[in-house]
């Protein structure tokens, strides 16, 4: 698989981006991006985001044209067509503060016309596969939490309707005219819950640093955005229906949690007494 990756030098780039698990780089000539993942998160996730990026724009999804499998040498990742001029919804709320509403009552509309949109289940994954795959190999996850999790993913529904994978607005980007959307490595499809409870996870469990490091914004403010999106998204404005909906988020939540944390320690080792504890909290609500 290494003769797929072609080596790149990183003089020849600098870096514009840091998310949870990669960090990113704008090549000087202005036209390509290169994602490189952190140290150790291997070659293999790489390759299959890649892939995924590769089916998701085949689809005519608006999305960055995947060019190649790229290494410095010691991490991995994809080189994908550079947009001119382009913002993050994040980008644009942390220099415009009065285009949170606006913008998160369209990233709502985005959501909810991708989630009527029917999946190529030959060619992408079921969430519900993947987060599956990830309880069953995390090691050091307490057996009776490993069950109880794999017994609510057994009961929770099936469908066949797209899913980004990580559900924010960072990863909606816009020049003003073109709305693409970005880091589609965990596209898959099944139930739209997968996609709702990482934003509600992002607005409600992300701390200050990584709340600026990520998104450029503060907790309240992200608070503020999944208020405004939910109800536009929901199509709702009593706080009672929105406290409904979030409850019917929380197995979700409990279950894409150890998929996320799961991935971002390749699996290994045991989640913290926090994260266990939190699980636990969302599977018994």
């Amino acid at each position: 698989m290494m003769e797929q990756y072609e080596q790149i030098n990183l003089e020849d780039y600098f870096q514009t981006g840091e998310g949870g698990t990669a960090l990113s780089y704008n090549h000087k000539d202005g036209k390509t991006l290169a994602k490189l993942f952190m140290p150790g998160m291997g070659a293999e996730q790489a390759e299959r985001e890649f892939k995924v990026n590769q089916v998701v724009y085949e689809m005519g999804l608006p999305t960055p044209r995947p060019i190649r499998l790229v290494t410095d040498g010691t991490r991995y990742g994809a080189e994908y067509e550079l947009v001119p001029n382009k913002r993050s919804f994040t980008r644009i709320i942390s220099q415009e503060p009065e285009q949170l509403e606006p913008l998160s009552v369209r990233f709502a509309q985005l959501a909810k016309q991708l989630h009527n949109t029917p999946a190529d289940t030959t060619k992408l994954p079921a969430m519900k596969d993947l987060v599956r795959a990830q309880i069953v190999r995390y090691e050091g996850l307490p057996e009776d939490v490993r069950e109880k999790a794999l017994r609510y993913l057994d009961i929770l529904p099936d469908t066949t309707t797209c899913l980004h994978g990580d559900l924010h607005i960072g990863n909606i980007i816009t020049d003003g005219e073109h709305t693409l959307w970005i880091d589609v490595g965990d596209f898959a499809y099944g139930a739209p819950e997968w996609d709702l409870c990482m934003l509600f996870y992002s607005a409600n469990y992300v701390n200050e640093q990584r709340a600026d490091n990520i998104f450029h914004l503060t907790p309240d403010v992200l608070k503020e955005h999944w208020v405004l999106f939910a109800k536009a998204y929901y199509g709702i404005s009593d706080e009672g229906e929105l406290m409904e909906k979030e409850r019917a988020l929380y197995p979700y939540f409990a279950l894409k949690l150890l998929f996320v944390i799961g991935k971002l320690h390749n699996g290994l080792g045991a989640p913290s007494d926090a994260i266990i504890a939190l699980v636990r909290r969302y599977l018994e609500m």
